[in-house]
């Protein structure tokens, strides 16, 4: 039966086990989660050298995995058989290893909880270990959330924390680390560990923290396109360049394509007032005098002709095209064009 996350893991709290889990998808950040719980609370410390057996998919076929989990547990209620990284087990989209944990599926042994950690890809919903699964397992079923999603995420974590964000801080945080959820835990728990008690999290925490250069950031390489400060701009991508690895550029890229398309949006939307920006903004409503200006300096034609530069720039930072740029003369290029309007013909 399928299940959300936060359901799963109300449920293990409540020492609600189920004999088997399978936690699928494209967000490995949940499948962790649910998995590290289990591992860790399931059984008492004292029963676990005998009880908790954790495998990796590639050391393992189905049989292997299914002879631990039809084990009693020795001094013990239960016992847990643990498969990580389960998309390797050689044999668990074959027909054989398909007809074998089918076959346990629909006969669990009750005293084992028995977890495949499935990741970055789900099961054929076609076959009929997928109907099985949804069957007899509690299983949960992962995907990467949209961009749009995440600052909502970083404030539903922080607030499980007990800890208050400025909004200000939420974006940074959300656009500079991006939809990687096991990354944005990690980063705002290393956060926290600096965070004095009672304090709340703004830009500074964030900027001290995470290793964002309070001067030379893709924030900041933003303001400077709403201001048409050339000079700035050219400033932020020399430290770029001078620091790679600390500013890749398709992140970078990310962000800017975000910004005009949300600001294309808000060009084509009828109500224009501020109450009406503020609305279309959502969490972002906080920037809406950055908006406002950059409405101002550029038309939605000129939206368009930048989304598609950086389009282009994504095309050469991969390779497909730009023969052999540099990350820095990708994006001095591309400042260069939104800085600087060009025939629409000549854009390439």
């Amino acid at each position: 039966m399928s299940q959300t996350p936060e359901g799963i893991l109300e449920q293990l709290k409540q020492r609600q086990f189920a004999p088997v889990y399978f936690l699928q998808g494209e967000e490995s950040f949940y499948i962790d989660s649910i998995a590290d719980y289990i591992e860790e609370h399931a059984l008492q410390e004292h029963e676990k050298g005998f009880n908790q057996v954790v495998v990796y998919g590639k050391d393992v076929d189905v049989a292997t995995v299914l002879l631990q989990a039809k084990r009693f547990p020795m001094m013990s209620d239960r016992s847990v058989v643990i498969v990580k990284e389960a998309q390797s087990i050689q044999d668990i989209e074959k027909e054989e290893g398909m007809k074998q944990l089918e076959a346990y599926l629909q006969n669990p042994l009750p005293s084992t909880i028995l977890v495949f950690c499935f990741k970055h890809k789900t099961l054929d919903g076609r076959k009929s270990l997928a109907k099985a699964v949804n069957k007899h397992a509690v299983l949960l079923t992962t995907k990467k959330l949209y961009e749009n999603q995440v600052p909502a995420w970083v404030t539903g974590y922080l607030k499980q924390k007990g800890v208050r964000a400025t909004p200000q801080a939420v974006q940074l945080l959300s656009e500079y680390i991006g939809s990687d959820l096991s990354r944005l835990a990690n980063e705002i728990d290393k956060l926290l560990i600096n965070l004095k008690p009672g304090a709340t999290i703004d830009e500074g925490v964030v900027q001290e923290n995470v290793g964002i250069s309070k001067e030379y950031n893709i924030f900041e390489l933003q303001a400077a396109l709403i201001a048409r400060d050339a000079l700035k701009a050219n400033r932020i991508i020399h430290y770029f360049e001078s620091n790679p690895k600390s500013n890749p550029l398709i992140p970078n890229l990310s962000m800017l394509f975000n910004f005009f398309t949300k600001l294309l949006t808000l060009h084509t939307q009828a109500d224009k007032s501020e109450a009406g920006l503020k609305k279309s903004l959502g969490q972002q409503a906080w920037k809406l005098k950055e908006f406002m200006i950059a409405l101002r300096a550029y038309p939605p034609q000129r939206c368009i002709d930048i989304i598609h530069y950086v389009r282009v720039a994504d095309l050469q930072v991969k390779g497909i095209t730009g023969g052999d740029m540099s990350e820095a003369d990708i994006l001095r290029e591309l400042v260069f064009k939104i800085l600087h309007p060009v025939p629409r013909a000549m854009a390439s």
